[in-house]
């Protein structure tokens, strides 16, 4: 009796087991490469997120740049989600909350995403002397929209800089103001700018204060204001101050460009990212604007591209990692991770002029 009923689970098992041990050995060495390399992708995004979250919660030493390599291990699972299902089509699954394309991402680990994203909100929590404003996104669009104003654009089109502005606040920290780096000891703030570049936008800013007075003085007064009470401080944790000198550092003269662009680039969310550009690789940038062909400017150096793969843009797959060059037309559609950042901008600025 016993040696009939080990037969029969012999049985069972075979059929539960076989198809799966079949499907296994009918990948192909390619194949099987890219499974086990997704596999340990995954497994160390896994050990890195509980270690950092082990630490955070006994109150450890931090290493230095503790986001690091949290990033580089998320970078790895897209990465080698996306050589799988190159190499098996049938592995792309359903869409995703996070709306990166499903090529790249399998939804079903969406929970250890949320994990990494909170882990960030821990350690780029903003320092204890941060100074906070009751209203952040508006800021961003005031501020952005009278030194367009000063840059001589017409009110449609400085309204157009506000809303590009508030998508780079979406993009640099999520909306988050006052936020550390957990992957940079030089860019802080709002705005994310190094100490250099805020002294930069501070001496822009002295040189246009008196038209700013004269456009909008209630702005001009809130600015002393806010200047009074950062006074002695690094003004990169006042968010009025971090935007407004991270916006004088790297985006006001480009104001000037709006017309031109949103002719080339109708679409407001791509507007976004080809500010962010300016942010990330801005010579080139700044050379594709005046090339008078944007979208098919091309960029080739190794450098330009390196920065591009370290903010997310042909970071992931062999086949996106390989390219060693790309024309602004390509880059815009590469940018596809900032998308859902910018629709949330799109959302709030929408809530902003409705009030």
């Amino acid at each position: 009796m016993g040696s009939r009923c080990l037969a029969i689970f012999a049985a069972v098992a075979f059929f539960v087991a076989g198809p799966a041990v079949a499907q296994q050995r009918a990948l192909t060495p390619k194949q099987s490469e890219a499974l086990a390399a997704y596999e340990r992708a995954l497994a160390d995004f896994k050990s890195v997120l509980a270690e950092r979250r082990r630490q955070l919660e006994a109150k450890q030493p931090l290493p230095n740049l503790p986001g690091q390599a949290l990033y580089l291990a998320r970078v790895a699972v897209i990465s080698t989600y996306k050589d799988l299902t190159d190499a098996i089509p049938s592995r792309i699954g359903r869409p995703n909350k996070f709306e990166i394309p499903p090529a790249y991402f399998d939804a079903e680990i969406e929970p250890l995403i949320d994990e990494y994203s909170k882990l960030f909100d821990v350690m780029e929590a903003p320092p204890a002397n941060a100074q906070n404003s009751a209203t952040p996104f508006k800021d961003v669009v005031d501020l952005a929209t009278v030194i367009a104003r000063a840059k001589g654009l017409a009110p449609d089109h400085a309204a157009a800089a506000g809303r590009i502005s508030l998508g780079l606040f979406f993009a640099e920290t999520n909306g988050k103001q006052n936020a550390r780096n957990g992957r940079s000891n030089t860019y802080m703030g709002s705005f994310q700018t190094g100490p250099s570049e805020d002294r930069n936008g501070y001496r822009k800013w002295q040189a246009i204060k008196g038209d700013i007075v004269a456009i909008d003085p209630a702005l001009s007064a809130r600015d002393e204001k806010e200047e009074a009470r950062a006074r002695g401080t690094d003004l990169r944790f006042n968010h009025w101050t971090n935007v407004r000198d991270g916006l004088m550092n790297a985006h006001a003269d480009v104001f000037r460009e709006i017309p031109g662009i949103v002719k080339t680039l109708p679409d407001p969310i791509d507007q976004m990212k080809l500010f962010e550009l300016i942010q990330i690789v801005p010579t080139p940038t700044r050379a594709a604007l005046k090339s008078g062909d944007l979208l098919n400017y091309g960029v080739s150096s190794p450098t330009v591209m390196k920065h591009l793969r370290n903010n997310s843009i042909f970071a992931f797959g062999q086949a996106d990692r390989a390219k060693t060059s790309a024309s602004y037309r390509e880059i815009l559609a590469a940018m596809w991770l900032f998308n859902r950042k910018f629709e949330k901008a799109m959302a709030k600025y929408a809530e902003i002029r409705g009030r």
